[in-house]
């Protein structure tokens, strides 16, 4: 996917002149056709309700974008040259999503309707499987979300990593049972434990703690903070984008919890792929149904059911389309077919080791990461902690396959 912004020569981005000034209006057509049929087709065939996570899928998508959120050049730059914007824009989304999850989650219902976090065990599985997923993140380009907003971008290296996303999740979901009778601690939700005012605070404090950390490092490594001002229009800014980091930050924590209200729980992706996979494997005859983790009751009707009816399935089909609208909007929609073999060999590893550590991990960068922080849960931080040390080992393999290793954050998604 190429640069959606106008390079300046004092470092700063800049919006194009006039908010409809370089649309291109066919892709534009196309994604907001197709939202919007979606939507009528999902709510005919499961629910408003149902239509209404499609579409927000579709702002998620479009946030992502627009904000060039991305979760894996934030890592590689902090890791490669100390530059902390991205990981700043991290905390204030966590700490914007816990100051909205915490008390609702404390009381178990939102509007009259039970909600609940994404908690899950932290042990052997977590440790494995996030560091494995942090490799994955530098070798294929992008994390879960990157790669379902970098592909509606129009990014071709991204389909590749997409596919063998799906692969590797199947993989994942058929050696899940083993790895789950590794050592574990069970499900822990801090928010439970120690009551939402005390987990609140706790976790506002690592955030700050973290912000601060970022802001010392790059300052003594730099002498001054590399943020990313944007100019222009408003108008042209909000349609078009780029839009600064903390917009893409508070807007997602937003989005995050509009997720909790309709679906009842925090935004997830990849248990989606590992559904795809295993349906794609029952239509050759192969009996993924007689598999332990597709035995599990909510798998077990995910797997009978329509694609439709699954909540992240929809949401994800939402995030590619939500970015392939702002890619029309930001004229930035332009698919490069041609693939280096050791770049396409990149994206077929990291492919699989992000689908294989995801399942291992209980989910990815927005499952674990994001919603499992936001729901007080002890295995997101077990995962942030050990995705990081699995994104230096990626960030040092990179060159090995062609891969930069920037300096500065790039104005792209990965």
């Amino acid at each position: 996917m190429t640069d959606i912004s106008l390079p300046r020569t004092d470092g700063r981005v800049t919006a194009s002149p006039g908010p409809l000034a370089g649309i291109d209006w066919r892709v534009v057509a196309v994604a907001a056709l197709t939202l919007a049929g979606g939507a009528a087709w999902v709510g005919g065939a499961v629910s408003g309700r149902q239509a209404a996570l499609y579409l927000l899928g579709g702002a998620l998508g479009l946030v992502l974008y627009h904000a060039l959120f991305g979760f894996t050049s934030a890592f590689r730059v902090f890791i490669a040259d100390r530059r902390g914007a991205g990981l700043r824009a991290q905390m204030v989304m966590l700490a914007v999503a816990c100051v909205l999850f915490f008390p609702v989650l404390a009381a178990g219902s939102l509007f009259g309707s039970p909600v609940s976090g994404l908690v899950a065990p932290a042990g052997t599985s977590v440790v494995v499987g996030a560091f494995l997923f942090g490799i994955g993140m530098q070798l294929g380009g992008g994390c879960a979300s990157g790669t379902l907003y970098t592909v509606g971008g129009g990014s071709t290296r991204m389909v590749v990593t997409l596919a063998f996303f799906i692969v590797g999740s199947v993989l994942g979901a058929w050696h899940l049972p083993w790895w789950q009778t590794q050592p574990s601690l069970p499900p822990t939700s801090l928010v439970r434990l120690w009551g939402w005012p005390l987990a609140l605070a706790a976790h506002l404090a690592v955030f700050a703690a973290v912000y601060a950390l970022t802001r010392v490092l790059e300052q003594r490594r730099h002498g001054r903070l590399l943020e990313r001002p944007v100019e222009g229009p408003l108008s042209a800014r909000l349609l078009r984008g780029p839009w600064p980091l903390v917009w893409g930050a508070v807007a997602l924590a937003l989005l995050n919890f509009a997720t909790l209200a309709l679906a009842g729980r925090p935004w997830g992706i990849t248990s989606a792929f590992a559904l795809w996979g295993a349906k794609g494997l029952a239509l050759t005859g192969i009996d993924v149904a007689a598999w332990p983790f597709f035995q599990a009751p909510a798998q077990a009707k995910a797997l009978q059911a329509s694609v439709l009816a699954d909540v992240t399935s929809v949401m994800d089909f939402g995030i590619i389309l939500g970015a392939l609208l702002a890619a029309g909007l930001a004229g930035k929609f332009a698919p490069v077919w041609h693939l280096p073999w050791r770049s396409l060999a990149a994206a077929v590893i990291g492919g699989l080791l992000l689908g294989y550590g995801s399942r291992l991990a209980y989910g990815c960068n927005i499952g674990a990461y994001f919603s499992g922080i936001a729901s007080g849960s002890l295995h997101g931080w077990l995962w942030i902690v050990l995705a990081l040390a699995g994104n230096w080992a990626g960030t040092a393999l990179r060159p090995l396959f062609g891969l930069e290793v920037e300096r500065t954050p790039r104005q792209t998604s990965c």
